[in-house]
């Protein structure tokens, strides 16, 4: 595609560069001088308490006499722990993403009636207002989806009659709309990516209202639309575990904070997309993959584990990787002895890599799981129970899908959109103050130069 030419010089550039970073260096020490909690965290990693919330608890420790003690994770939603709801779904066989949506979005699990006027205005609701795959996708295609995710909901903002409304019934009609719509969204701007940057064909389907998320988001993405029980059974698991995280994960906070502003629906979740892009947070299912990508390629052993560890310490020495010195997907801010996400899509992944003969890689990510705490201790020095976040596994899940890459971040928003929703409606019907924090201002007073004398 072309691009505007660029004005902006080189000198120019260099200039604002060279004045912020002599006018703009922060001590590390001040941050503790001043007692500012960095990521609002306390100095035990612990989150700062800044809200209320009914929707999502995630539980790693208990605290023991002032210190953290781990213990098995434990994510609910309302009150439900996930895996109960995961057993309900798997013992009648059906889908479950949807009847998750209904109870974080009302706090209340529906009725079979319910659940069924649900599932089918869902399914009317993906339908996106006329010409605006032409008009907004696919007139500025993106080579990242995240980015065209967020633009696309900021121009639904536009064909909404009733966009401004902060009225609960309007706020839950918008939730519903985004929560049909952002499967199609991601679907569409995945093919006009395709087109336009991979120089491959274009499938846009007509999404079916009779299926559920999982299902049309596999018919949507596949040339032929096609797509098994199994495979859409297991992405609807992938849903259902990233639809919430509680009011403290970084994107859902952004929610709340725009929220808190007064702001309309569409950008309030666009900032949360855009937030959920990044790698340290959603975007980490991506950083995973290109991990384990450097270690096939330079472990030539993948079950000897000291050549693994060898491998993983020099990844933590910035020697390997992308020079980060992170081994992605390992550890949580808040969970030690596990994260029920990683075992649960762990447990799910491993009959279907079987079946599919991909035994050794899911292996090699066991491994990986398995010695990363040790190399942490070699090299860092850190003796901490750690345990495999969600993204180890779930990057993993997509690829045994046929998923594409550019596609992951956008599946967990399309499944973190109700988990949103239902933080902006409470932070809206609830929160009563907009957010604003402190910060400590270090300038000193300076006194005005005139142009001629600088």
């Amino acid at each position: 595609m072309n691009s505007a030419p660029d004005y902006i010089k080189d000198e120019l550039l260099e200039n604002l560069c060279s004045n912020y970073r002599e006018n703009n260096q922060i001590r590390s020490d001040l941050f503790t001088r001043y007692g500012v909690k960095r990521g609002l965290r306390n100095s035990d990693g612990t989150g700062v308490l800044a809200g209320i919330t009914k929707l999502g608890n995630v539980h790693g420790y208990v605290l023991n006499e002032g210190e953290r003690e781990p213990i098995q994770g434990r994510l609910t939603y309302r009150g439900y722990d996930v895996f109960d709801l995961l057993l309900g779904f798997q013992n009648e066989d059906r889908f479950g993403f949807e009847e998750v949506g209904y109870l974080l979005l009302s706090g209340a699990l529906p009725t079979k009636s319910q659940l069924l006027d649900f599932q089918e205005t869902i399914g009317h609701e993906r339908t996106l207002p006329d010409n605006f795959t032409e008009d907004i996708i696919m007139r500025a295609p993106s080579r990242d989806l995240m980015n065209k995710l967020a633009g696309a909901t900021l121009s639904l903002y536009s064909y909404d009659p009733n966009p401004d409304d902060l009225s609960l019934e309007n706020l839950m009609r918008q939730g519903i709309s985004l929560m049909a719509k952002f499967p199609v969204i991601i679907s569409h701007a995945y093919q006009a990516k395709r087109r336009y940057f991979d120089n491959a064909s274009m499938y846009l389907h007509v999404p079916d209202f009779s299926k559920s998320t999982a299902e049309n988001i596999l018919g949507l993405i596949r040339s032929d639309g096609s797509y098994t029980h199994e495979e859409a059974t297991l992405l609807d698991r992938c849903l259902i575990l990233h639809a919430e995280h509680g009011g403290g994960n970084n994107s859902a906070f952004t929610a709340r904070v725009t929220s808190s502003s007064g702001t309309d629906t569409y950008a309030a979740i666009a900032s949360a997309v855009s937030s959920l892009k990044g790698p340290r947070h959603g975007g980490a299912n991506l950083k995973v993959a290109s991990m384990m990508d450097d270690i096939k390629e330079n472990v030539e052993d993948w079950q000897d584990s000291e050549e693994l560890y060898a491998h993983l310490c020099k990844i933590l020495r910035g020697e390997a990787g992308d020079g980060s010195g992170l081994i992605y997907g390992m550890g949580h801010a808040i969970y030690t002895l596990s994260d029920p996400r990683a075992v649960a899509l762990k447990s799910a992944a491993r009959p279907l890599a079987e079946q599919r003969g991909m035994l050794d890689e899911f292996a090699l990510i066991e491994a990986v799981e398995r010695l990363s705490p040790r190399a942490f201790a070699e090299v860092r020095g850190i003796d901490k129970v750690m345990c495999a976040n969600v993204d180890l596994y779930s990057g993993f899940v997509y690829k045994m899908l046929g998923i594409p890459r550019e596609m992951f971040t956008p599946l967990f928003a399309t499944a973190r959109i109700v988990g949103w929703m239902a933080h902006r409606m409470e932070e809206v019907m609830t929160g009563g103050r907009i957010i604003r924090p402190a910060y400590k201002p270090l300038s000193r007073r300076s006194e005005y130069v005139q142009i001629a004398n600088r």
